[in-house]
């Protein structure tokens, strides 16, 4: 089902629906700051095995990344030191993933994962569905490098070719092509492991 939300002004109610969704354990598609992404609540442990199904992912190998409201609420579930921090407060919201170590709050699925992705998008649809769902969501780029540029931007496209694999795809008018700057921050010094539409401040 194809849902449409303004940017500027999501609607409170639509997003009330969607985190309905996403607590039954639905899959959703959205948009972000930077593409298009399928997502699930993370502590939906089959909704996050479909997800993988979908993309042909292994789940104990998959790159998922843990979308936040804010720096808060990644800290509820990843180590943050005070440099670590003081980059995340810099550069966040914004186009970056940043791969930091877990903690022993990750939901049983990511246990055996010892790091874990995290993404807080400065992105009004976004930050609405997480903070009323109140946990991160499971987020996994919709993107692939073989697809057809307009099936993982345009909305009604992407509904078109995955609304049958999905609960909701969510139209929030057409999608970036750019990922996200992946920085690695589980070393001595953080580290850029793809560059992306992100810049990073230092």
């Amino acid at each position: 089902m194809l849902i449409k939300l303004y940017e500027d002004s999501p609607n409170p109610r639509v997003v009330q629906k969607i985190a309905n969704a996403l607590r039954e354990g639905g899959l959703i598609i959205y948009p972000t700051d930077t593409v298009y992404a399928i997502g699930c609540d993370i502590f939906h442990t089959r909704a996050v095995e479909k997800i993988c199904k979908l993309k042909k992912e292994d789940p104990r190998k998959a790159n998922l990344s843990f979308m936040c409201e804010d720096l808060s609420q990644v800290a509820e579930y990843a180590k943050v030191d005070t440099p670590t921090f003081k980059l995340l407060k810099k550069n966040l919201p914004g186009p970056f993933t940043f791969i930091l170590n877990g903690n022993s709050k990750l939901p049983k699925l990511f246990k055996q994962k010892s790091t874990v992705g995290i993404r807080i998008p400065d992105h009004a649809i976004v930050e609405a569905i997480v903070r009323e769902l109140g946990n991160p969501l499971m987020s996994m780029t919709l993107h692939d490098q073989d697809d057809q540029l307009e099936y993982t931007t345009d909305p009604e496209l992407i509904d078109e070719r995955y609304g049958n694999d999905v609960d909701l795809v969510i139209d929030g008018g057409e999608g970036g092509t750019q990922v996200s700057t992946i920085v690695d921050c589980t070393g001595e010094t953080p580290e850029i492991i793809r560059q992306g539409k992100g810049i990073l401040t230092s």
